[in-house]
């Protein structure tokens, strides 16, 4: 594109969202950037108020031509939003942030696609509700329409499934402009169902943004149950872990899990000591007990002994637990105990007390605990396949061993299930580099400001690309599928032709041009 018709782009841009929605140069660097890395700048990154407005955008730059990627909240580390080449256009739906209704009695909620996961937290706890699944552990920034793009997993997962399984009904925008309905709403009824014939609703989850742009999501709406608490466990090794965690879902006993190995346990513990937190951590957990009395005790009988555990463990599963009454509640955690204590043995349940508490935290997890760069990479498999994807990461690692220590990278292991059949395979990998202007905009200043900084590590920060892209290489070959897609994982490559026929005609139809997020899914 030349200069001329990239201007010509932009003040036609600024005349439908004010010039001060659209950035421009090193100042928007913070926006198309993400976790993990930035690729090209964009003509403009542009921020919508309204879905009249998105719609105007979309069509106007696919008029002329332009190639339109998506950021929700920024917290994704898959080039799904990073422009991958110049010429392109950056859509920041940050703006999009109305909480549109809360239809209490039809029981569903709707929002514009940037509105946070916090956010909506907040607004309906103070109606004693919850969605089904509540967000990511990056709630604070992640959005809601990112989540339905993305395929997340966290916040009440175990018994309700990823973020695509809490979707009503969406409003998706097409590159001409046009507004595609899915859900109860396609008959110009309410949105308070997602099965109205075909599902479509379905049909735009986990598209990365590559099939349309969410304008609006529908979840539905569940009344909080009033009484939960935590457990733990930590097992000496992979296998009594993993045989623990299958069990336990295969009963779906928890609202939430999590598993972390004892390198990012140790972690947590350092981030807490370099944010000063444990005044905060105390709180938490008091906050999140069932009664003050229980919290003080969770405190005196975990918090203190937690840390000797934690060093002592290889991993690690936290459950939060939850029920009508704290009869419920106890009665599942004594059969989380029965099916669990073969395998491990019962800790302290301070680490899950306090994501309870403080369930959306500050963005310290996007560097490591010293300042080192952060990049997660993920599979996900059925558990029959679990013990030999482990046996293979261990050789992996062992391969390159003397190269990691080297130079200074490391990696840690979390683990989730997905439904009552499929693991998430997790790795987090850490190496010295300098940190970008993301973690600039995105790290709380008092934290970052405590961090050691690192200089530009080119050769460290190959060698972690090449680490992922070869992890990416080892999980595929053992079966796996992903979320956040984005341009990381593979999709149209690996997906049967019949199946990708269909996809790529519903691509046809939303974008014919192929302009939305170009070579997102490898479309």
């Amino acid at each position: 594109m030349s200069a001329k018709t990239a201007a010509s782009l932009v003040d036609a841009l600024v005349a439908i969202v004010g010039a001060e929605n659209v950035r421009r140069g090193p100042e928007a660097a913070a926006l198309y950037t993400d976790v993990f890395r930035a690729q090209a700048e964009p003509i403009a990154v542009v921020r919508p108020t309204s879905v009249e407005a998105l719609q105007t955008v979309v069509r106007t730059a696919a008029e002329a031509g332009t190639p339109i990627n998506v950021r929700g909240g920024g917290a994704s580390y898959t080039d799904g939003y990073t422009p991958s080449a110049k010429g392109q256009v950056l859509l920041d739906l940050g703006g999009l942030d109305r909480i549109v209704e809360i239809n209490e009695t039809d029981a569903y909620v709707t929002v514009e696609a940037g509105v946070t996961w916090a956010r909506l937290k907040a607004e309906l706890d103070a109606r004693g509700l919850r969605t089904p699944f509540w967000g990511p552990f990056s709630g604070l920034v992640a959005t809601i329409g990112g989540s339905m793009s993305q395929n997340t997993i966290s916040h009440g997962s175990s018994a309700y499934g990823i973020s695509a399984g809490s979707a009503l009904a969406m409003d998706v925008v097409a590159t001409d402009g046009a507004l595609v309905r899915t859900g109860s709403a396609i008959n110009g009824g309410a949105p308070f169902s997602r099965n109205y014939g075909p599902d479509l609703t379905g049909l735009f989850t986990g598209d990365c943004g590559a099939l349309g742009v969410k304008a609006r999501i529908t979840l539905p709406l569940l009344k909080v149950r009033p009484a939960h608490r935590p457990i733990s466990f930590a097992f000496a090794d992979f296998a009594s872990m993993h045989e623990a965690l299958r069990l336990v879902a295969a009963e779906r006993l928890e609202d939430t899990s999590f598993i972390l190995d004892g390198a990012l346990s140790q972690g947590q513990i350092a981030r807490q000591d370099r944010a000063g937190d444990l005044l905060g951590l105390a709180l938490s957990i008091l906050k999140s007990s069932p009664s003050l009395a229980a919290g003080i005790g969770q405190l005196l009988g975990g918090a203190l002994s937690a840390r000797k555990h934690i060093a002592t463990s290889a991993y690690m599963i936290h459950y939060i637990v939850e029920g009508v009454d704290d009869a419920e509640v106890k009665a599942r955690l004594h059969r989380i105990r029965q099916i669990a204590t073969p395998h491990g043995r019962e800790i302290p349940a301070t680490v899950p007390a306090v994501v309870r508490g403080m369930p959306f935290a500050p963005f310290y997890n996007v560097l490591g605990p010293n300042g080192e760069r952060w990049v997660p990479v993920h599979g996900i498999f059925p558990h029959s396949k679990g013990k030999a994807v482990n046996a293979a990461l261990v050789a992996f690692f062992a391969e390159r061993r003397d190269d990691m220590q080297r130079l200074g990278i490391w990696k840690g292991e979390m683990f989730s299930t997905v439904g009552s059949g499929g693991l998430l395979y997790e790795l987090a990998l850490y190496w010295p580099d300098a940190i970008s202007a993301y973690h600039e905009a995105h790290v709380p200043p008092d934290y970052l400001a405590a961090l050691p900084r690192h200089p530009d590590n080119p050769e460290a920060r190959a060698y972690a690309h090449k680490l992922k892209a070869d992890l990416i290489a080892l999980f595929d070959a053992h079966g796996s599928i992903y979320y956040q897609l984005g341009r990381a994982y593979p999709y149209a490559g690996v997906v049967q032709g019949e199946a990708l026929d269909l996809v790529r005609a519903v691509k046809a139809r939303m974008d014919p041009k192929g302009l939305l997020a170009p070579g997102v899914l490898g479309l």
